[in-house]
């Protein structure tokens, strides 16, 4: 709404005909001589929050890709065609492949997406945030071994929380890995704007730009164990809430 100091003046007087009453039209607002000038309140921009919970199961994406070039280039995605380097049937990555082959994937928007079993970091999203999708896109595929990952972040295999340490630790946001218990405790208190991790005593995945990072396959269709992409849960019941701050 625009506002004016001092009395409001009428539609005579501003193009030059008779005020009420019959006074003269020579009339100027308060601003021409001075006063407050009209004043607009800006809109309050609202922040950014990835969804954590989704009813829906569904994964698929039908729209562009893109990918970052080892110089930084941002380049349409072109999926590979030769057998050895096709993904699962399953949804994972062929296991065995090593982690710098996998590409730097980029999808329009503040959602990331899967692309074949790899998660498509959102162009929008800060740098740690497709750090974190890219990180654990190199273990996507490999089998859910207790205790995996946290003697060391190389590892065969995977457990729960030594996925989340090892999707942190790529975007240097974890030094050490950690079980379920110490992501209890870890860095801020509650739902962050891009980056959760929901952890109990016995299990903990986490949620990057609307995307669910997981061993569990509870609320996946896909029904496949050890770390995987994988829909958002429709409610995250019965764990602590942590995130990284300012993410």
């Amino acid at each position: 709404m625009l506002f004016l100091a001092g009395a409001p003046v009428s539609a005579t007087a501003a193009t030059g005909g008779v005020a009420p009453g019959g006074a003269s039209a020579n009339v100027v607002s308060n601003a021409s001589v001075g006063g407050a000038a009209p004043t607009t309140k800006a809109p309050v921009a609202k922040p950014h929050t990835a969804p954590v919970t989704s009813k829906s199961t569904s994964l698929v994406y039908k729209g562009a890709v893109y990918e970052k070039t080892v110089t930084g280039q941002v380049v349409p995605y072109v999926a590979p065609q030769t057998p050895t380097e096709l993904t699962s049937a399953t949804g994972g990555s062929v296991v065995g492949v090593a982690a710098d082959t996998k590409p730097e994937l980029l999808v329009p928007g503040t959602t990331a997406r899967v692309v074949n079993g790899l998660a498509a970091a959102p162009m929008s999203a800060p740098p740690t945030v497709q750090e974190i999708v890219w990180a654990g896109n190199q273990i996507i595929g490999l089998p859910y071994i207790f205790g995996g990952g946290h003697a060391s972040f190389t590892s065969p295999g995977y457990d729960c929380s030594g996925t989340v340490s090892f999707a942190l630790h790529g975007a240097s946001l974890l030094s050490t890995p950690m079980d379920s218990s110490e992501f209890m405790a870890w860095d801020s208190r509650g739902v962050g704007t891009w980056v959760t991790v929901f952890a109990n005593g016995g299990h903990a995945y986490m949620t990057v730009a609307g995307l669910r990072l997981d061993t569990s396959a509870a609320d996946d269709p896909s029904d496949q164990q050890g770390p995987r992409w994988r829909p958002l849960r429709p409610a995250n019941s019965g764990y602590t809430v942590r995130h990284p701050t300012a993410l």
